[in-house]
């Protein structure tokens, strides 16, 4: 079986972004319209998968892709907990039905409701209801919920252990992906989300984490932001700091392959164990047009 382990619903029904605007009318108004939580129908769904994602993971062989909702699209730089909360509970909701329409083809993975400024553990409850009750196997985690400005603890700071037992409790990874950003120094996809990668990776590679969290596993997207390009950079760095070898990191962390051209596959494989690296397409994703060189997307 051919697994997908980074797929997001960026082709979701439109009302999904509907509820979303209204939401940040809301906070700019409070006698704007309510945030009416939509319905959608199985139909729905089929419409908006079989002409994208199910489509290219058919043409290509893919049997079954982990499934999130669209990264730039959790935006948890908008509004209060609150808000963040309805809307993941909304997307992670959506995420479900699609698994359930398509069972064979995705199983999801959720989206937490993270707000800048606010205790990680207050994600828990949700997370548990997406795997306890909605049967998902993983969660997107945003080091940044800022939204490109970084104003928390690192992702190694003690404020997120409650979350990372109930990660680690669950038996259940989580991806390291940013969000959408608001800072006009960094564009998303093309730095924000590499930048994002690459800083978690310094994080953890300067902590003690994995001591406390032995069996506590990342995934970290992109092939690793910077990460396999600058290996001896880093292992420098761990034996400096740290005073250790670089490599047992890969006992908990995992990196994947969606960096859009087969020469930054084959230094990805060639730096990191192949254990280490997961196969992901990103499908639909950062780069949605075809290549003009070969005609190929």
């Amino acid at each position: 079986m051919i697994i997908d382990c980074h797929g997001h619903y960026t082709t979701a029904p439109k009302t999904m972004a509907l509820f979303r605007q209204a939401q940040i009318n809301l906070l700019k108004d409070p006698t704007a319209p309510p945030a009416l939580r939509p319905q959608f129908s199985d139909d729905e769904i089929r419409e908006t998968l079989e002409p994208a994602q199910l489509r290219l993971q058919r043409e290509r062989g893919i049997d079954m892709a982990l499934f999130s909702p669209g990264a730039g699209k959790m935006s948890h730089h908008i509004g209060t907990f609150e808000t963040s909360l309805a809307w993941s509970q909304l997307s992670n909701d959506l995420i479900a039905q699609a698994c359930r329409v398509y069972p064979q083809s995705f199983v999801g993975v959720c989206q937490l409701p993270q707000s800048p400024g606010v205790d990680p553990a207050t994600c828990i409850p949700e997370l548990e209801r997406c795997v306890s009750d909605l049967g998902f196997v993983g969660c997107n985690i945003n080091p940044d919920p800022s939204g490109g400005y970084w104003t928390g603890v690192p992702m190694t700071d003690r404020a997120w252990y409650p979350l990372y037992e109930k990660m680690v409790e669950l038996d259940v990874p989580g991806m390291i992906h940013v969000a959408a950003s608001c800072n006009p120094n960094f564009h998303g996809t093309g730095a924000h989300y590499l930048c994002g990668d690459t800083t978690v990776f310094m994080q953890l590679l300067l902590s003690d984490l994995f001591t406390d969290f032995p069996t506590l596993r990342f995934i970290i997207p992109h092939g690793g932001g910077a990460v396999p390009y600058h290996w001896g950079r880093y292992r420098g760095l761990s034996a400096e700091n740290k005073k250790r070898e670089l490599e047992p990191i890969l006992d908990n962390v995992f990196f994947d392959t969606c960096v859009y051209h087969q020469p930054g596959i084959n230094l990805l494989t060639e730096v990191i164990p192949v254990e280490n690296v997961l196969f992901a397409s990103e499908m639909v994703g950062a780069v949605k047009g075809k290549d003009p060189r070969t005609g190929q997307f």
